[in-house]
Parts: structure tokens; sequence; C-alpha cells
């Protein structure tokens, strides 16, 4: 027993814990910055898609883009979008390089940059959530029939309605009724609905109207007659699921990159 202690709490015993404890640590600092090599790499991913959807929708040649360019909102989300795209892939590039040559600099920059978009992202969430009465069917039926003016072409509310009744061969938020009793027939006394409402001839390159007069005299045989918003809703059902489970993929890599960057920042001497 005595031999065993001694053997124990000799300096050459001291010595091979103290080596193996380092050993350790020094495995474990190699599978964190690999592992927020990869972490950071799946966020360059991310910013690489996100430039791409924004490039996308800015030079896609069809009738979406003329929703974007009149909707002042949907024209500044396409730049915060490619705004958000490009500092994702700046950070997943200096996160990963940061990682790989364990520079402590570029981690805290790294971290700290991570840790704002994580908190924007957070609020803009929570905002979403709190204004979400503002995206009801009741909601865009009241602005509608309050602003919709239907031939205005300077007007930005009425181009950008005209613009989504002929993408999406809708016509008004929930039917055609939608436009009694709006400002749309104040200024209009004659028109049932407006000229964006009215079916358009299906051939291959013929754009020309079925019947632009009976269509606005009320017929329904010549208008559109489903609501935009089941149009709309119908159309990017698909998309909306996508780009929330993408979200959340990227708030949880998110969080996990700025662990491993604190925790290899901390073990770097």
């Amino acid at each position: 027993c005595v031999h065993l202690q001694v053997i124990l709490f000799s300096p050459q015993g001291l010595g091979e814990a103290s080596a193996r404890g380092t050993s350790m640590e020094a495995d474990c600092l190699s599978c964190i910055k690999y592992l927020m090599f990869v972490f950071n790499f799946l966020i360059f991913l991310g910013g690489s898609f996100l430039l791409g959807v924004g490039v996308w929708v800015l030079v896609d040649p069809t009738d979406f883009r003329e929703i974007v360019a009149t909707n002042p909102l949907l024209f500044t989300g396409v730049y915060i979008l490619l705004a958000m795209g490009g500092m994702l892939f700046l950070l997943g590039f200096l996160g990963c390089c940061g990682a790989i040559r364990e520079n402590k600099c570029l981690l805290l920059f790294f971290f700290m940059f991570i840790l704002i978009i994580f908190l924007a992202e957070l609020a803009a969430a929570i905002l979403a959530f709190i204004f979400r009465e503002h995206l009801t069917k009741e909601y865009f039926t009241k602005e509608l029939r309050k602003h919709y003016q239907g031939y205005n072409t300077t007007d930005v509310f009425t181009t950008t309605w005209n613009a989504i009744m002929n993408t999406f061969d809708c016509c008004g938020v929930n039917s055609p009724e939608d436009f009694e009793e709006s400002l749309f027939r104040v200024l209009n006394p004659n028109n049932v609905v407006p000229e964006a409402c009215c079916r358009r001839n299906s051939h291959l390159g013929d754009v020309s109207f079925s019947n632009k007069d009976e269509c606005l005299s009320g017929n329904m045989l010549y208008r559109n007659n489903k609501g935009c918003y089941s149009s709309v809703v119908d159309y990017f059902e698909m998309y909306i699921y996508v780009a929330g489970a993408l979200a959340i993929v990227v708030l949880t890599i998110e969080l996990f990159a700025m662990v491993f960057a604190m925790c290899l920042f901390k073990g770097i001497q």
C-alpha cells in the first residue's frame, strides 16, 4: 500500500495523469473545432441559398417580379433577404477559417455577429406572431374596399392588387363580391369588377380578354371567381412550410455555432 501511494503521488505519476488530462482536452478541442467547421459550413450553404433566392426573385422573368417591383414592402424584403444571405455567407466563411486556424479574433467576431443575427431573427418571429391578425381575410378585405381604385397606375396599393389578380387569375380577397360597397365602385359605378378580374384566352401567346364587356358588367362566365387569398395561400403553401422548417434549422445551427465558438475560444491557448 505504501509502495502504491508513493507511485501515485510521485512526480512521475502526477506527470502521467497530467499528460492524460492534456491529451483528453486536446482531443475534445479538436472535436469541437471540426464540429464548428461543419456547422459553419452549413451556415455558409444557408447564406448561399438565401442569396440565390434573392437573385432569382430580382431576375425572374415571370410575373412574380412585377408583384415585387410594385410593392415597396416586398421590394425592400428582397434586398433584406440578399443582405441576410450575404451576411450568413460571410460569417460562415469566417467561422470556418476561425475554427480551422484557431484564431481567437475571428471566433469572437463570428460569435458577436451570429448573436446579433440570432436576436434579430427571434425579434422578427415575435413581431410576426404579435401582428398576425393583420394577415387575416377580414383585414385584407377591409383594406381592399377602402383603398383599391381599379385603374390608377400611380397608386402602389392598386397596382399591387392588379398584379396579384393578373398573376394568380383571381378576383378580390374572398370573391368578386368584395368590390361591393368599395372605393372602386364609387370611382367606377358602371363596372361590377375591375379589368384585372376578367378571364383571358388560354391559347398560347394570346393574352386578350375572353369578353371584357361582359366581365365588367358582372357576368360570372367571363371573370375569375376565386378569391386571391385562397389562390395565393394554395400556391405558396408548400413554400411556407419549407421556409418555416428552414428557419428552425437555421436558428438551431446558429445556436450550436455560438456554443462551439465560445468553447473553442476558451480552449485556445
